[in-house]
């Protein structure tokens, strides 16, 4: 299957893609678009033309506003309806949109002449901590190398409840934020900005269906809750982490700011890269049970820009490694009664693999910052400075066909 529009072989937007999210032209009013090749397609002006006619959409107003929370609330059956409407209007042997000048014109915009706006509006967020080599390499760093894992990890997917309102879209500066840290050879802490900035790798998965409270979701079920997938930056002050997160965990060092990457992959097109998940050893209780491959090939990278540089690639790692899968996430959040919402957002924690070239936060590529990384221009980081940008991208890719996310991307500023 191919499109009508001219689309590079290595582009990760093709037609068996058409990802989701909210984009901007100039002073116009945002609204729904699908990313195809090097393309937008504006949906509310595809409904105006009456391209939309057989989709079970009564308000195409749906498709005009600033989120993608009341189109998701139209339930699954009509994301499908209308993905797959825009694959026939786009498919290299269908005339009725191409031939259509007007439309074209109108419907068709440049993605590099638009700007991609937050695709939901997140009413609650959670982090997990689901990769067993990012798990480990953190317990060989704090804890005893010997038992880096604490007793729980390998029976729950263990998470914490984050800070929705400081998730931002890609592109928008991150402040280096101010904190209490404490020298370890220190009477008291002091006040002032983070030392130890650093970036965690990370994939997660928004929630597309509510829940009353008190009704949890099966592993079986989970993916009948799950809209689709964005690349996420958890980024993370290790100095603040480290003197406040006892007893009750991460706070500040955490809440303010997360990346996300503009375009919202559906399920769907991720579903010819299931693959087999680890094997988890002890057997997990029933309610985290699955059948199945519920684990997906997505290729990460991520690359470090120092202002004035070019960008380059400093970990490579790969979703499929993840311990704990989304469907067992999603069961184990809502097993005790915990209602979803739509736009929830549910990210996997740092995605680290076997190698050292792998690993998916500073913390574990500088090993607490006792390697530091040698840039090309000579320059170290242990961790990330002012004037760094970090680029994180995405993409799984099968039989020549890349089906990726965009570019999750933040500059750091200095504190203010």
């Amino acid at each position: 299957m191919h499109s009508w529009i001219t689309i590079a072989p290595d582009s990760e937007f093709p037609i068996q893609n058409l990802p989701f999210g909210i984009f901007q032209v100039g002073l116009k009013d945002p609204r729904v678009g699908v990313a195809i090749g090097d393309y937008v397609l504006d949906l509310y002006a595809l409904s105006q033309f009456g391209y939309f006619e057989d989709v079970d959409i009564a308000d195409h107003t749906v498709l005009f506003r600033d989120n993608l929370n009341d189109f998701i609330a139209l339930g699954k059956p009509v994301w499908r309806q209308t993905r797959e409407r825009v694959s026939q209007l786009l498919r290299h042997d269908n005339t009725e949109f191409r031939d259509n000048e007007e439309a074209v014109r109108e419907c068709l915009v440049k993605r590099a002449e638009v700007e991609m706006l937050m695709p939901v509006k997140v009413p609650n967020y959670t982090d997990f901590y689901s990769s067993i080599e990012h798990a480990t390499n953190v317990g060989k760093m704090f804890r005893d190398p010997a038992n880096a894992l604490l007793p729980n990890w390998k029976h729950l997917p263990v998470g914490y409840h984050g800070r929705a309102s400081s998730i931002c879209v890609s592109g928008y500066d991150v402040i280096r934020p101010n904190g209490q840290t404490k020298a370890a050879d220190a009477d008291m802490p002091t006040f002032g900005p983070t030392k130890e900035l650093d970036f965690e790798l990370e994939v997660a998965f928004i929630a597309g269906r509510e829940t009353e409270l008190g009704t949890p979701v099966s592993t079986t079920d989970a993916e009948d809750y799950i809209f689709g997938m964005v690349l996420f930056n958890d980024w993370s002050a290790r100095d603040m982490q480290r003197w406040e997160y006892v007893p009750l965990g991460p706070f500040l060092a955490k809440n303010f700011a997360s990346t996300i990457s503009p375009w919202v992959v559906t399920l769907d097109a991720l579903e010819p890269f299931r693959v087999k998940g680890p094997d988890q050893d002890p057997q997990v209780l029933p309610y985290l049970q699955y059948t199945g491959n519920k684990n997906i090939d997505i290729n990460l990278e991520v690359l470090l820009q120092p202002e004035g540089q070019q960008p380059v690639s400093i970990c490579r790692s790969n979703y499929k490694h993840m311990y704990w899968n989304m469907n067992q996430q999603l069961a184990h959040q809502t097993s005790n009664g915990c209602n979803l919402q739509i736009g929830d957002m549910y990210a996997s924690g740092t995605i680290s693999g076997p190698e050292e070239t792998s690993f998916g936060s500073m913390l574990e590529l500088t090993w607490k910052g006792t390697k530091p990384l040698t840039l090309p221009d000579g320059t170290e980081r242990k961790f990330i400075n002012d004037g760094d940008t970090v680029i994180m991208r995405g993409y799984a890719e099968k039989d020549g066909i890349r089906i990726g996310f965009g570019e999750c991307v933040a500059k750091v500023l200095p504190a203010l």
